[in-house]
């Protein structure tokens, strides 16, 4: 008995360049999962293509003539809700841009390569991501949390450290579960799959929006109550000890389960470091990064907790860390914050 085939990931590319669209298609289309059904010089032909040819996915340039990417996707999201990749050269100023788009509801930003298109790793990235893409639920990205007041401050945090590892949807569930948290949370570090450029501004965006003392972790910099580290794009982030302190120790290497920051190299160094003394989490995503260092965490001591399938934009990080037997619990996005809160107390 035959199977059936499987029905390719329709892609459609909008870039104001024509080299640039060439370049894409041609990438794409080497790739046998993927059909790609149109390109477009801007968001009014996409519009047309959109309607007509029904994609799966779209790839989004920001800075684009007659009407800028960012306006494009809020409609889009707004009209017809699909996955949208955003490949964009991040400039300090594409940076905030891009960041923006992830908050409207694009579900990953890349770093268009310069060179015509000759850095490898950023074009497997983009092959990578536009797969993921297709199995992403748009509908669930603006899910939050109930509003509340921020907690008071915690009895007890020393020693304690939070570590979350996220992907495809991570920027606003880990905007949620911060909101939620008190001002001296345990001292907590974060890899988010994120490109270079748009770490820094992705911090300063959970600064204005939780309160907290967030920043883009450098090397060096103290874990402590109330402080948050973001890794920074292009670089792993691990947290070491310094006698009684445990510090970030932000280093360059080669790219983990495909990523650079990534989630396992941070869960691995937690529970080298940290051991009973950590709380690990893994939220929405693609693929498996995390997933054995979260299983590291816990056979360690930690408690480690696992986004449920139901709450996630992409049900895959999460559910390859489950079937690991990883986490000791698995929980929706809105009941992660209360129960780290619980947790913190004991």
């Amino acid at each position: 008995m035959s199977l059936m085939p499987v029905k390719p990931i329709k892609v459609l590319v909008v870039d104001d360049s024509a080299v640039v669209r060439k370049s894409l298609a041609r990438i794409l289309s080497s790739d046998p999962e993927i059909e790609v059904t149109g390109t477009a010089p801007d968001p009014f032909a996409a519009r047309d293509m959109i309607a007509a040819r029904r994609p799966d996915v779209v790839s989004l340039d920001i800075e684009m003539p007659r009407m800028d990417g960012l306006t494009f996707l809020r409609k889009l999201m707004r009209h017809y809700p699909l996955p949208v990749v955003i490949l964009s050269s991040l400039t300090p100023r594409g940076s905030d841009l891009a960041m923006e788009a992830l908050q409207a509801g694009a579900v990953a930003v890349l770093n268009k390569p310069r060179a015509a298109f000759s850095a490898s790793g950023i074009l497997e990235d983009y092959v990578h991501t536009i797969k993921a893409a297709a199995r992403a639920d748009v509908r669930k990205h603006k899910l939050e949390t109930p509003a509340s007041e921020k907690p008071k401050a915690l009895s007890r945090t020393t020693n304690q450290v939070l570590a979350i590892g996220a992907s495809t949807g991570g920027t606003t569930a880990l905007e949620n579960i911060l909101k939620a948290m008190p001002p001296n949370l345990p001292g907590t570090v974060v890899t988010q799959h994120m490109p270079e450029m748009i770490t820094a501004s992705f911090a300063r965006r959970l600064a204005r929006e939780t309160g907290l003392d967030v920043r883009e972790a450098r090397n060096g910099d103290s874990v402590v109550p109330g402080r948050v580290l973001i890794a920074p794009g292009g670089k792993h982030l691990l947290l070491g000890r310094s006698g009684a302190r445990y510090v970030a120790v932000v280093k360059d290497g080669p790219r983990v389960n495909h990523h650079k920051p990534s989630v396992d190299v941070l869960f691995k160094s937690v529970a080298r470091s940290a051991g009973s003394n950590a709380l690990g989490v893994i939220l929405t995503g693609m693929g498996n990064d995390g997933a054995q260092g979260l299983l590291q965490m816990k056979e360690a001591g930690a408690w480690t907790i696992a986004q449920d399938e139901a709450s996630c934009v992409v049900f895959g990080m999460p559910k390859v860390a489950i079937e690991l037997g990883a986490a000791r619990e698995v929980l929706p996005l809105d009941r992660i914050p209360s129960r780290l809160l619980d947790l913190f107390q004991r």
